[in-house]
């Protein structure tokens, strides 16, 4: 995607200096910066705090991940172990999001399939590569299978503006390029479908009001940041035409796991009749998993993040206390959208109904495993 004219990714290696570059997303909108990735622990901050986020992008951080073990795991008898041992702490960064093991587990096989040194970092190198490449591709093809949908929109609308509804950051950020939720956006604007998307602020971190609203105001879309909160207000007020959000795992019976709030937007949308549809690559398909609201682990994150909000404050970046020092809060990260809530999913094949026969008939060889 470009930013100010120039074509970036949120993640690439660069192969004259052989380090794995990030922008780090803790600091947008106010300020744009680059991250160097050296050594797995780097990965490991970089995944845990938020430096790089997206179920997509986190699995390709993971690949990069596995390159870097490689790099720095020496020549000894126990190469191998020492490698696998860094793989697992990778994993174990992000428990919620199926692309990083996903994406690790791909990686590592490839890697030790080899047996000299420098085979081996090529091996890694090369599958990361590929896994990061394959995911821009899906991105851009859930952009063409959700055009359709919005352009129907539009045509029963006379071509007046569109609006949808998402949630949290599922854009090019999040997945290396086009996004996920916004693939469709991204593509109806492009092809002059006159679109506008409300963008939830997304607490505690605001991941809306700080990196979709960025993303779309670099790319010229129309949008307007709101509460987490008014959605149901737009909604009842025949404001919203439809919603797209991103998921980071999704079981092959239709739940979605997605950022915490998504929930409640898509019980929204049901009372409210309009449309719910999740956009996501088949990587983010958990074809183990068939109870998501059970067996989907949710991640708990610091409590600070809810008590304590970043702002841009006299030309620096600043934390300031919301709540009285001594209240206690809880930061559940995800919630889990159950099937029957879900209008349907855009994926890289097409869309399909949130239900197993539908999505199994849609992915056929990766199911009941993930292919490799």
């Amino acid at each position: 995607m470009k930013v100010d004219g120039k074509d970036i990714r949120p993640i690439w290696y660069d192969s004259t200096t052989q380090i794995v570059q990030v922008i780090d997303q803790r600091r947008l909108p106010h300020e744009f910066a680059v991250m160097p990735l050296t050594s797995v622990d780097d990965i490991i901050v970089a995944i845990k705090e938020l430096a790089v986020r997206g179920a997509p992008l986190i699995g390709v951080t993971g690949a990069y991940g596995v390159m870097i073990a490689a790099m720095t795991a020496g020549d000894g008898q126990d190469r191998k172990e020492i490698i696998e041992h860094e793989c697992l702490r990778i994993k174990d960064a992000r428990p919620t999001a199926v692309n990083l093991a996903w994406a690790v587990d791909r990686t590592l096989s490839k890697t030790l399939a080899k047996d000299d040194e420098a085979d081996q970092i090529k091996a890694a190198c090369d599958e990361a590569d590929a896994i990061s490449e394959a995911e821009a591709e899906n991105c851009r093809l859930i952009g063409e299978h959700g055009l359709p949908i919005i352009q129907a929109i539009s045509e029963k609308k006379s071509g007046k503006s569109v609006n949808i509804l998402t949630h949290c950051n599922a854009g090019w950020l999040a997945c290396v390029e086009y996004g996920t939720a916004t693939a469709p956006i991204y593509t109806a604007f492009d092809r002059g479908i006159d679109v506008h998307v409300w963008v939830d602020e997304t607490r505690p971190l605001n991941q809306g009001s700080r990196l979709t609203a960025w993303e779309l105001g670099k790319h010229g879309i129309d949008h307007t940041i709101i509460t987490d909160n008014a959605g149901g207000h737009l909604m009842q007020h025949g404001l919203v035409d439809l919603v797209i959000t991103g998921t980071d795992r999704t079981t092959y019976s239709g739940d979605v796991a997605n950022k915490i709030g998504t929930y409640l937007k898509a019980l929204a949308a049901k009372d409210n009749g309009i449309p719910f549809y999740v956009a996501l690559p088949s990587s983010t398909f958990d074809w183990e998993i068939r109870d998501g609201i059970t067996d989907i682990p949710i991640e708990l994150r610091d409590a600070d993040e809810v008590r304590r909000v970043q702002g841009f404050s006299n030309g620096q970046l600043t934390t300031v206390l919301v709540s009285p020092a001594d209240s206690h809060a809880a930061n559940y990260a995800f919630d889990v959208t159950p099937a029957r809530l879900v209008t349907g999913f855009i994926t890289e094949r097409g869309v399909c109904g949130a239900s197993e026969s539908e999505v199994k008939a849609l992915f056929p060889d990766l199911s009941p495993a993930i292919a490799s």
